[in-house]
C-alpha cells in the first residue's frame, strides 16, 4: 500500500501541462529528436516542424492500462463513449489549457475523436493521441517563432502610454478563430514581458538579449520532444482522467517517481513543477535546506539559476523541468544562486534573488519538535506545550535491520509529550500545519497516545464491486497525555494529518482548529507493468464516525484566518475527477468530553479576542487583499498605470502592517518611494508578495528594523493556547457544577 506522503506531487496535478510541452514534457529526459543546428537557420514553421510517430510497445501498454483501471482501480471504471469525452477534454486542458495555441478549426478536427479515443486504447492504438500533440506541436512552434520575431524586431515600436490589457485567466476563453487573432493575444503577452523587463531598469537592447535568448532556449527545448513524451503525456491524461491521483508512469518516469517522485527533492529540498513557462516550486521539504533558510516560499517561480556566491544567473524560464533540476542540484555544501518572482506576481519587476546551500534532506531534519508558549490569561500565568509534526514517518530500513532507536513519529513525539508534562504545561497543540500525511500505522499510533484504546481510522477496500470496509486503531491502553489538547491544521494538512484530526475530533480529545484541511481519502497502490508502472486509487479512508475524508477533509471547530483558503486551485475540491464525499457505518466510540457542548461559548470568545487582535485583524485584511488581487481578470500593459497601481497595492500592505504594529506598540517602519528605474531587481518589491502570518513586511529591505517583528510569537499558536484555557475552565466549572447538583463537597 502506498500510504500518501506526497500531497504535495497530488496537489499540483491539475497543472501539469498549462501551457503545453512547456509543462507535461519536462518530466523526462528526451534526446534530441530534431537537428538543433536548425536554430541557426532562418526561423520557418515548415523548416522546424517534424510529426513524430508512436511505437508498437506504446499501443500494447495503453490496452494494459485500461484493463488495469477496469479491473484495479477503487471506483466502478468503465472506458465507454462517456470516457472518451472526458478523455478528450482533459488531453486538449493539458495541452492547451489557456487556449492560447490551438485555433478553432484545430478543435473541430478532433471533434471525431471525442466519442472513439476509448475503442483506440482498447484496440491498442495511441494514434490520436500522437495526432493531437503533432498539431499542437506545430502551433507551439509557430507561437515561439513569432515570439521570437517580436523581441528581436519589435520592441522599439511597442507603445506603453496606451491602455492594452492582458488576460490573466483563459481557462474559458474561446479559441482564436483565426492566426492573426492568436497573434494579437501573443503580441500582447510580448508586450507585457517587454514592460515587466523595463520597469526593473533594463533597456531596449537589455530586454531584447534576455528575451531573445528565453524564446530560442525554449525553442530549442521543444524540438528536444520525442514520441516518448508524447506517449507519457496521453497515457498520463488517460490515468488522470480515472481520479486525479491515478497516474501512469513511462519507465524512465517510474524510476524517478520511485527514488521519491522527482530528482527534483534534492539539492535545496524543493518539490517543483511546471505552470506555464515557469518552474513552479509547489512545497519546501520540512527541515531541508530551503526551508531552513526561510527565503524562499511555495508558490514562487523560479526564473534564473546560478552557481556559487558570484556565478552569472542565467535565465531558465521555459526550460524542461529535468534541466532546470540538474542546474539546482549539486555537491552538498556548494551554494546555488536563484532568481524567483513572488507566488501570484505577473511581472518579473518583483524578482529577488536568494541563494541556498545545498544539503541533503535527511529524515530527521524532518522530526517532531517542541515548544513552550507563555501566555497571561485573567491575570494569571500558563504555559502552552506546541508539538510541530512536519510529517507522519518511520524509518521502515531500521525498522527492518532491528535497531530499537529507528525514527517514528510516535516515539518522538511520546518522549516530547512526556517532557512538557515535566515542564508543567497547561494544554498541548499539535501543531499539523502543512504537514501532508505520511505512514498510517504511525498516525494510529498517535491517536493511541491521546486516547485508550479504540479505531481511529476505517479503510475501505475494493470499491463498488466487492468492497469492504476494515477498522485500525489503538490496542494500547496508555495514555500518555490526557490534558488539554488542541490540534491546529491548514489546508495543507493533508491524508494522515486528516485522520489524526478526525480521530480527535469525532472521540471528542481535543478542539481542532484552523482552516479547512485538503481533503485527501484515497490510498494509492503501484502496480507494475510490461513497460512502466500505474499508481492506482485502491481504497479509501474514512472517520470512526463513517464520515469520508475526501473531497471535503476535516473542517475545524473554530476557523482561523487562513489566506490558503483563498487560493481556488488548493486542495482535493479543486481537482478534476476527485472522487466523491461519502459515508460508511460509524464504528462504535464514545466521547472523552463534552467539547461540542462549549463551542458556542468557545467561539464567542474567540470572536471577542479576534475582534481586538492586531494581528488577527491584519490577517484578515491581508486575506481581503489577496482575493482582491487574486480576482483581477486583466493586467495593464500602460507603464505609468502600472507604475501607480503597483505603488498604491505596496502602500496598503504598508499601512496595513504600520497599523498592525502600532496596535502592538511596535516601532513604525518608515515609507519609502520606489525607484522604478533603478538597475535592480533584488530590491523591488511586488504588490502581491505572499506575506506569511503577519511576520514579514512586503517591500521593506532593512532586516535589522524588522526583527522585533520576526521574533513575534506566532498568532495562531498564541490563540490557540488562549482557547484551551477557555476550554479548561469551562470543563472546570461543568464539572464544578454537576458535583454541586450532586451534592459532593467541592475542592
Amino acid at each position: 500500500m502506498l500510504e500518501m506522503t506526497m500531497v504535495s506531487f497530488r496537489r499540483s496535478i491539475k497543472k501539469y501541462g498549462r501551457a503545453g510541452v512547456v509543462s507535461l514534457l519536462m518530466l523526462t529526459g528526451a534526446a534530441w529528436a530534431q537537428d538543433p543546428a536548425k536554430l541557426d537557420a532562418v526561423l520557418d514553421i515548415e523548416s522546424l516542424y517534424s510529426p513524430l510517430t508512436s511505437e508498437e510497445v506504446y499501443g500494447q501498454t495503453a490496452s494494459d492500462l485500461v484493463d488495469q483501471l477496469e479491473e484495479k482501480h477503487y471506483s466502478r471504471v468503465e472506458i465507454d463513449d462517456n470516457f472518451s469525452d472526458m478523455l478528450l477534454h482533459n488531453y486538449l486542458d493539458a495541452l492547451d489549457g489557456s487556449n492560447l495555441y490551438f485555433l478553432q478549426e484545430d478543435i473541430d478536427r478532433f471533434e471525431t475523436h471525442r466519442y472513439t479515443l476509448d475503442d483506440s486504447l482498447k484496440f491498442g492504438s495511441v494514434e490520436p493521441g500522437f495526432e493531437i500533440y503533432n498539431q499542437y506541436l506545430r502551433r507551439l512552434l509557430e507561437r515561439l517563432i513569432y515570439s521570437i520575431n517580436q523581441i528581436e524586431n519589435e520592441i522599439p515600436a511597442m507603445d506603453f502610454t496606451i491602455d492594452e490589457y492582458i488576460e490573466i485567466d483563459r481557462d474559458d476563453a474561446p479559441y482564436a478563430s483565426s492566426t492573426a487573432e492568436l497573434d494579437n493575444l501573443w503580441r500582447l503577452r510580448m508586450k507585457n514581458s517587454v514592460l515587466s523587463l523595463k520597469l526593473t531598469g533594463d533597456d531596449n537592447e537589455e530586454i531584447r538579449e534576455k528575451l531573445s535568448k528565453r524564446y530560442r532556449n525554449q525553442l530549442s527545448q521543444v524540438l528536444k520532444t520525442n514520441g516518448r513524451d508524447i506517449f507519457q503525456a496521453y497515457l498520463s491524461t488517460v490515468a488522470r482522467t480515472v481520479d486525479p491521483h491515478t497516474s501512469y508512469f513511462s519507465p524512465r518516469d517510474s524510476e524517478n517517481f520511485n527514488m521519491g517522485l522527482s530528482l527534483s527533492l534534492q539539492g535545496i529540498g524543493a518539490q517543483l513543477t511546471t505552470e506555464d513557462e515557469y518552474t513552479k516550486i509547489v512545497e519546501l521539504i520540512k527541515g531541508g535546506p530551503a526551508d531552513r533558510g526561510e527565503d524562499l516560499k511555495a508558490g514562487e517561480k523560479i526564473i534564473g539559476i546560478g552557481q556559487g556566491p558570484d556565478g552569472v544567473i542565467n535565465d531558465v524560464v521555459g526550460m524542461r523541468l529535468d534541466d532546470v533540476v540538474d542546474q539546482i542540484r549539486g555537491e552538498k555544501g556548494t551554494v546555488v544562486r536563484l532568481s524567483v518572482i513572488p507566488a501570484e506576481a505577473a511581472s518579473e519587476s518583483s524578482s529577488r534573488i536568494v541563494s541556498i546551500t545545498r544539503d541533503t534532506v535527511k529524515l530527521e531534519d524532518q522530526s517532531a519538535k517542541k515548544e513552550v508558549i507563555e501566555l497571561s490569561y485573567n491575570q494569571q500565568d500558563y504555559k502552552i506545550g506546541v508539538i510541530n509534526l512536519p510529517t507522519f514517518y518511520f524509518d521502515f530500513e531500521a525498522a527492518a535491520r532491528g535497531e530499537e532507536d529507528f525514527k517514528s513519529s510516535t516515539t518522538d513525539v511520546k518522549a516530547l509529550l512526556e517532557e512538557l508534562k515535566l515542564e508543567g504545561v497547561d494544554g498541548i497543540v499539535v501543531d499539523l500545519r502543512n504537514n501532508g500525511g505520511g505512514s498510517l500505522s504511525e498516525v494510529n499510533q498517535l491517536v493511541g497516545l491521546f486516547i485508550d484504546t479504540g479505531a481511529t481510522v476505517q479503510i475501505r477496500y475494493s470499491g463498488i464491486r466487492s468492497g469492504f470496509t476494515r477498522a485500525f486503531g489503538d490496542n494500547d491502553p496508555e495514555i500518555v497525555y490526557d490534558g488539554p489538547l488542541a490540534v491546529l491544521v491548514n489546508r495543507t494538512s493533508a491524508s494522515a494529518s486528516e485522520i489524526f484530526a478526525g480521530a480527535i475530533q469525532d472521540y471528542q480529545r481535543g478542539i481542532v482548529l484552523g482552516g479547512q484541511t485538503f481533503g485527501k481519502g484515497t490510498v494509492q497502490e503501484i502496480i507494475p507493468m510490461d513497460y512502466g508502472q500505474v499508481k492506482l486509487t485502491r481504497s479509501k479512508f474514512y472517520r470512526v464516525s463513517g464520515e469520508s475524508t475526501q473531497h471535503r477533509g476535516v473542517m475545524p471547530d473554530i476557523s482561523f484566518p487562513d489566506i490558503l483558503q483563498t487560493y481556488e486551485d488548493l486542495g482535493e475540491s479543486s481537482l478534476d475527477g476527485a472522487l466523491p464525499w461519502d459515508t460508511v457505518r460509524p464504528v462504535e466510540y464514545s466521547s472523552y468530553f463534552p467539547i461540542q457542548q462549549f463551542l458556542p461559548k468557545l467561539q464567542a470568545l474567540h470572536n471577542e479576542r479576534a475582534a481586538n487582535s492586531a494581528d488577527f485583524i491584519y490577517l484578515e485584511d491581508q486575506i481581503i487583499r489577496s482575493e482582491k488581487y487574486r480576482n483581477r481578470t486583466q493586467l495593464s500593459l500602460n507603464e505609468e498605470v502600472v507604475k501607480t497601481e503597483r505603488e498604491a497595492s505596496r502602500k496598503e500592505e504598508f499601512d496595513a502592517e504600520n497599523m498592525r504594529r502600532f496596535l502592538k506598540g511596535l516601532p513604525l517602519e518608515e515609507w519609502v518611494e520606489l525607484d522604478f528605474d533603478q538597475d535592480d531587481t533584488e530590491t523591488v518589491a511586488s504588490e502581491e508578495a505572499e506575506v506569511s502570518d503577519g511576520a514579514e513586511l512586503a517591500g521593506a529591505t532593512d532586516s535589522e528594523a524588522d526583527s522585533e517583528v520576526l521574533d513575534e510569537k506566532d498568532p495562531l499558536l498564541l490563540e490557540s493556547g488562549y482557547i484551551l484555557m477557555d476550554l479548561l475552565k469551562l470543563s472546570e466549572r461543568g464539572i464544578a457544577a454537576t458535583a454541586t447538583s450532586s451534592g459532593q463537597a467541592l475542592n
